[in-house]
Order: C-alpha cells, then structure tokens, then sequence
C-alpha cells in the first residue's frame, strides 16, 4: 500500500498461523466466559443472587477477567440477568486477526514488499545484539570511565567487538547449531522455518561427519583450552644455564577446523 500524504512506503501483512491462534484464543475466552456467565445467570434465577449492584459486581468480574467486555451485552435488573454475544463485534474483530503494518521511510519501489518484511524481522537480531552487548557476551555496562571521550571510546570498541563477534558467528554456523543455509525464499510473513540440516544437528547433537556439534559458547569455551606456554629448560655445559622453549597445545580436528574459519574471515 503506498500513502501519497505520508510519502513513505506502507506494507499490510497477514499471518494466517497468527490468525488462527488468536482466533483459538477467543473462541477459549468466549466459551469460559459463556460458562462462567451462566453460572450467574443459574444463580440469580435461584435466588442466591439479588440485586442489581451485586448482580453487576459479579458480572464484571467475569467478563473483565478475560478481557472480552467488548463482546457481550448484558441486561441487569434487581432480579434477572441475560447476556447475549456481540457477533457484530466479534466479527469485526476477527477481520484484523493476523494483521500488521510495516511503514518504511522509503519510497515506493526502492524495496519489494517481501524484502520490507524480512527487514523487518530482521531487527530481532539488532535487538539481540544489543542485548549481548550490554548483559551477557561483551558486557559495555558498567563503564567507569568519567570523561566523555573515553565512554566514547569504551562503547566503540564493544561496537567493534559486537561486529568481530557477527562476523565469527556467521562463520562458525557450520560447526553450530546455526542454520548455515537460512531459507529465505519463501513467504516472509510466515514464521521462518530451519532447514533440514540444521534440525539434524539439533536432534543428533553431530555434524554431518559424525563430529559433535557446538554452541557459539562451547566452541569459545573449546578454544579456550588452546595455551602457549614457555618452559625454562636447564642446559650444561655451555655459558647459560638454561633456555626458553615456547609450547603450543595442538589443536583437535574441531578446534583446528575453526581456527580455519577464522582465517578464512581474515582473507575476505
């Protein structure tokens, strides 16, 4: 949809898996206020329940429950209560399930609408990103640095560190439980769906030789386990009394394959 006023680019979209939850999710609320409702209804009849302010009382707290007041018509009197659907109501309602709008300060044609959503839901990872950077992996916060020129640079080089660790990530998805092939042809509406190989590392824990699969943690914390150490060695017979050697684990199949990976982002 384009809005000449607004000059920018809107994009209506319908997920028809989100509309039938929320379709499900009325129809539950309905029912149990229907029942709960009668109930009420059961109880003013037999005279356990008088009054219009307490028939009320009883009556909002059903349908406000559940958040589906809009609804319902009741009628409340000293000694009766009725209520009946707003079918009108529910309809209208329904009409929007699955429904969104992405505005865009692009112009119209600057973007195919499929790639406007995926764009969209592309922010989840900017959205994840920020989340490492401030709480779990890079962890900016807290700064104690006082002049302004330093928290600049602190939050830069954790931005930086941010787009080492992008970079790493999308490397290492074959070793992961990364979908290193993400399908993204097909209806961007839809939630996204792995693809085969990626579901076979989550349901055997292997790669595809048979070697066992990773998490971006576990792999760090695999490679962490690589050290370079310096011995002292004594010697005799010559004008030192000892030498330095330098001694480097060796590195397994998988740790070996992912320091190639890494090369490999060098080399790009």
């Amino acid at each position: 949809m384009w809005s000449e006023a607004s000059a920018r680019c809107w994009q209506a979209c319908r997920n028809p898996r989100l509309a039938g939850r929320r379709d499900r999710v009325r129809q539950e609320l309905l029912k149990a206020t229907e029942k709960a409702l009668s109930e009420i209804a059961a109880r003013v009849e037999g005279g356990t329940l008088q009054g219009e302010a307490e028939i009320g009382l009883a009556v909002g707290a059903v349908i406000n429950k559940r958040k589906v007041r809009k609804h319902f018509h009741v009628d409340i009197s000293a000694t009766g209560f009725s209520f009946r659907r707003k079918q009108k109501s529910i309809y209208a309602e329904a009409a929007l399930d699955g429904i969104y709008i992405i505005r865009t300060s692009l112009e119209s044609g600057d973007m195919a609408a499929a790639e406007c959503v995926r764009s969209y839901k592309r922010l989840t990872r900017v959205e994840r990103a920020f989340r490492n950077l401030k709480l779990s992996d890079l962890q900016v916060r807290p700064i104690y640095h006082r002049l302004e020129h330093r928290v600049r640079a602190h939050v830069f080089i954790c931005m930086l560190a941010c787009l080492v660790e992008w970079h790493i990530r999308k490397a290492w998805a074959p070793l992961c439980y990364t979908d290193a092939e993400p399908d993204e042809t097909g209806d961007p509406v839809l939630p996204a769906r792995r693809s085969e190989p990626a579901l076979a590392k989550v349901h055997t824990h292997a790669l595809p030789d048979g070697s066992g699969a990773h998490s971006f943690r576990t792999l760090l914390d695999s490679l962490s386990t690589i050290v370079r150490s310096t011995h002292a060695v004594p010697i005799t017979g010559g004008e030192k009394a000892e030498t330095m050697i330098e001694v480097t684990t060796r590195p397994d199949a998988s740790q070996a394959r992912a320091l190639k990976l890494l090369k490999d982002i060098a080399a790009m």
